[in-house]
């Protein structure tokens, strides 16, 4: 409504009384940013005709969402982390395969707690997913959580996958009730 009312010159309540007028409904505010940032239409596009071995990576990405994914209602993000390079790949693949996520729309964060050598957890990382230091986005170290270490339960800190897609994580949300 906004960008109407600069382009026309009007005010914001101008449009807003025009559009009431003509019982014209209105997006969310999200919608609207939703729409502007995807003018294509969404980002990805799940794969209806499912092969046996299509179904079983569907139900193993689910299955690793809902044990391992972030279900929280504020985050908008798909975001799933672990310490298991192998779990992740193969969410990712569920995510390519399934789901129809392009390569470019995956974003990376590590965190390390603080015993952990920094350089060395991000070449793990980097080498394990094909991706560059640019790529990995922020690496949170954590400061000591009390007596001992976390090398052996976290050698290599804990690994997060992101796609910033709110449709897409309301499909996969949506999907696990089914189950």
């Amino acid at each position: 409504m906004q960008e109407i009312a600069d382009k026309m010159r009007w005010s914001l309540h101008k449009v807003s009384y025009w559009l009431d007028q003509c019982s014209i409904s209105r997006r969310s505010p999200s919608e609207a940013t939703y729409v502007k940032r995807n003018p294509g239409g969404d980002p990805f596009k799940i794969k209806s005709q499912l092969t046996k071995k299509d179904e079983t990576l569907k139900g193993l990405g689910l299955g690793l969402y809902w044990g391992e994914g972030d279900k929280s209602p504020n985050n908008t993000s798909v975001r799933l982390a672990n310490t298991d390079p192998l779990l992740i790949k193969k969410f990712k693949e569920f995510l390519t395969k399934i789901c129809g996520v392009k390569k470019r729309k995956f974003q990376y964060a590590l965190i390390l707690f603080n015993d952990i050598d920094k350089r060395e957890a991000v070449r793990f990382w980097s080498s394990h997913f094909g991706i560059k230091r640019s790529q990995l986005g922020k690496v949170t170290v954590i400061p000591p959580q009390g007596k001992g270490t976390y090398k052996k339960k976290s050698q290599y800190g804990v690994f997060t996958l992101i796609v910033n897609n709110k449709k897409l994580k309301e499909y996969i949300l949506s999907e696990i009730k089914i189950i």
